[in-house]
């Protein structure tokens, strides 16, 4: 039985931005109760700036991850899965809409001000699970871009997540380390004063906003330096004092609205928990999207002091804390068995990041801070196009389908599209995820192998993994990860034919997409 789905994923609104493209057309390609029982609950549980060493289970002495480790216990740990690109915005975009990176144009990391980076026309994660009836929502970190013009922050905001295929969002805008520092909720500023209206500036921060410009004026941290409470002598984030943290850009307004740092994780989870909660028995899709580890860190208090890494290390304690109580929430609806749970990062490690220093002062990305090593056995860490820039911990759970172990399958963030929408029997619409392909099999512990490539971006830097093989394309760089996993020997000199080989493939990638396992 093979059945048209027609769905319209978008709401109305007076800016009319939703175009007539956007209503797909997805084959639902096997009968209706056999997909039935392929239809868990999803939980996608994604860290920020979490290295592959920064997990119990993947070798970490010195910060406690029990959570995470039972889930491990539980589930399929996988050694060689990857995010697609080293920074946040660009892997983000390639997770949700199956497309690689390098087919953006000017695809950087978004600032707080940056308008809608994937389209309404494009379809998504969330549109997959919203084919077949799902409940979707994305709480956390967002980091997409917002609205299709200047955004007025003390108006209606769209278009936003719900124009991507997600019934419900609570999320912080762009980053914790950049204004605005509120939530959006559905549209809007969560506790907004309409008599202290919000203003956002980026620019120069030797100026503050005029004080003919209504709303809350906050310190400027390059003018008065001891408003700086917290990270003192950052003169990266040298813009609005909030919190006692210096941050990117310039900001007056939204006192009412401002989040406390220190409850962040508190706040996402009660928002996780009601989305849970309020799904019943319809299926849900639930973008988890923490703002653990991300700088500046500045865990709860009775998360302080609970590991032997400082701040960035309590922020991973956090983090623990966050995935082991929708877990437990899980336990506790009676839900654990039928919800499939990845948990995964975005990024490889940093440990100082724009000036925020909270862990190792001297080693930089993914270096050893007192005998933890962030990235594993992996070189480099976030911005850096080596294993410990894409290299994460990946997770998959989900009881009695996928057997509890360890996979050396190799797997990309930009093929979850592809993997689920084969479990989901649902077809992705014509030049649509075009990067996304289909390995439902290793996701679930069938394959051991996984892919025989992926494309792996940072910034401009591009790589291309196939097999023990991996080749950076600048400068040129070879190496043999089976006998240098560290990537110290740059093998470019010794093998012409690989490294031609090697070529050919990436330009073959990036000339055309391709869902098929193989080139």
């Amino acid at each position: 039985m093979i059945r048209t789905l027609y769905f319209h994923s978008g709401v109305e609104t007076p800016k009319h931005y939703m175009s007539s493209s956007r209503c797909f057309a997805l084959l639902l390609a096997c009968p209706l109760l056999a997909c039935a029982a392929d239809r868990p609950n999803v939980l996608l549980i994604y860290g920020d700036d979490v290295g592959y060493g920064d997990v119990g289970a993947y070798g970490a002495e010195k910060i406690p991850t029990p959570n995470i480790d039972r889930l491990a216990s539980e589930g399929l740990r996988f050694t060689d899965g990857h995010c697609a690109s080293s920074t946040c915005t660009p892997s983000r975009y390639s997770l949700l809409t199956g497309e690689l990176p390098l087919r953006k144009e000017r695809m950087g990391i978004a600032h707080g001000l940056s308008n809608m980076i994937v389209s309404p026309d494009q379809f998504t994660l969330a549109d997959l699970f919203k084919a077949v009836g799902y409940r979707t929502a994305v709480i956390g970190k967002w980091h997409l871009g917002l609205d299709d013009e200047p955004i007025d922050w003390n108006g209606r905001i769209e278009p936003g997540p719900e124009s991507l295929g997600f019934d419900h969002h609570f999320i912080i805008p762009a980053t914790n380390d950049r204004l605005p520092t509120v939530y959006v909720e559905d549209g809007g500023v969560v506790g907004l004063d309409p008599d202290d209206p919000i203003t956002v500036r980026r620019g120069s921060y030797e100026e503050p906003i005029p004080d003919s410009v209504a709303g809350t004026p906050y310190p400027i941290a390059l003018l008065e330096p001891d408003a700086v409470t917290a990270y003192p002598g950052d003169h990266a984030h040298s813009g609005s004092v909030i919190n006692g943290i210096g941050r990117i850009g310039k900001m007056k307004g939204g006192k009412s609205a401002l989040f406390k740092d220190e409850d962040i994780a508190d706040d996402l989870v009660r928002e996780a928990t009601a989305f849970i909660r309020e799904s019943g028995d319809e299926p849900f899709f639930l973008y988890f999207s923490a703002n653990d580890i991300h700088a500046p860190r500045w865990p709860h208090s009775r998360f302080r002091g609970k590991s032997d890494h400082g701040l960035r290390g309590d922020a991973m304690v956090s983090f623990d804390w966050s995935a082991g109580a929708l877990l437990g929430l899980l336990d506790e609806l009676g839900l654990a068995k039928d919800t499939l749970v990845i948990l995964t990062s975005d990024n490889g490690p940093v440990y100082i990041d724009g000036g925020y220093l909270d862990g190792c002062k001297t080693c930089g990305s993914g270096g050893a801070d007192h005998g933890h090593f962030a990235a594993g056995p992996y070189r480099g860490g976030k911005y850096q196009i080596y294993e410990g820039g894409t290299r994460v911990p990946f997770i998959v759970r989900w009881p009695g389908r996928v057997d509890p172990g360890v996979s050396d399958a190799l797997f990309s963030q930009v093929d979850l599209l592809g993997s689920l929408s084969s479990l989901l029997g649902v077809e992705i619409p014509p030049g649509q995820a075009a990067d996304s392909r289909d390995f439902v099999n290793a996701l679930t512990g069938k394959d051991s192998k996984g892919a025989d490539w992926i494309v792996t971006c940072s910034f401009k830097d591009v790589a291309i993994r196939h097999g023990e093989w991996k080749y950076v394309s600048d400068p040129p760089q070879l190496f043999n990860l089976r006998e240098d996993p560290g990537e110290r020997d740059n093998a470019i000199g010794d093998h012409p034919k690989k490294v031609a080989e090697m070529q050919a493939l990436l330009e073959r990638v990036r000339a055309r997409s391709s869902r098929s396992g193989t080139d």
